[in-house]
């Protein structure tokens, strides 16, 4: 099983996932209704105790570590990341399943919360490399993490199959350990400080 961990920065508090994080993550997910976006993967009312129950377990066979995304200011969760394809034999894993509410989009939430995800797999799990997937559709997703310093590696053709039934084709992205010290003096700088 994966440890149970918090990591917190000046903007966002990244808490590990319960059941009790449910009521809060559906009203973040309303906020926009996410849930219908053509493509990524928000819980709804219908499956939100599905998406949390699906990732504790996976927490329990040591594939994945779930967050809660809580924004600091108003302490309030305003959506969900984890770490996912945990590969501990070969020091990397994937960073991914990140949403966040309308309202917290194109804030210092998001970059904070992977420079906090990101700086954890490198420094304190000796990380080689961290891995970024995303749907080839969304555009918005594909400059944000560019935008953190990661290398398109390539398009990963029929990759899964989207809950509409579309066979999606995602994008891979990476950071690697020899990448990490520019990428994180690039994020402190978007933070606007020179420690976190």
């Amino acid at each position: 099983m994966i440890e149970c961990l918090t990591l917190e920065g000046r903007h966002v508090r990244l808490d590990p996932l319960s059941f009790s994080h449910q009521d809060e993550l559906l009203k973040a997910a309303t906020d926009g209704e996410l849930w219908t976006l053509p493509y990524t993967i928000v819980p709804s009312e219908e499956t939100i105790a599905e998406y949390i129950g699906h990732t504790l377990q996976a927490q329990e066979q040591g594939l994945e570590q779930p967050f809660a995304i809580v924004d600091k200011e108003h302490d309030t969760v305003v959506g969900s990341t984890r770490y996912t394809q945990i590969k501990a034999a070969h020091r990397k894993r994937e960073i991914g399943y990140t949403w966040l509410a309308r309202s917290a989009q194109r804030t210092a939430i998001n970059t904070e919360a992977k420079y906090l995800l990101l700086r954890h797999a490198f420094e304190d799990l000796g990380c080689i490399r961290v891995e970024f997937i995303t749907d080839v559709l969304n555009e918005r997703s594909r400059t944000a993490i560019l935008r953190l310093g990661a290398t398109q590696e390539g398009i990963l053709r029929n990759h899964m199959i989207m809950p509409d039934g579309r066979c999606r084709d995602s994008v891979l992205f990476s950071i690697i350990e020899a990448e990490w010290p520019g990428v994180r003096e690039r994020l402190l700088a978007r933070l606007g400080r020179a420690e976190v």
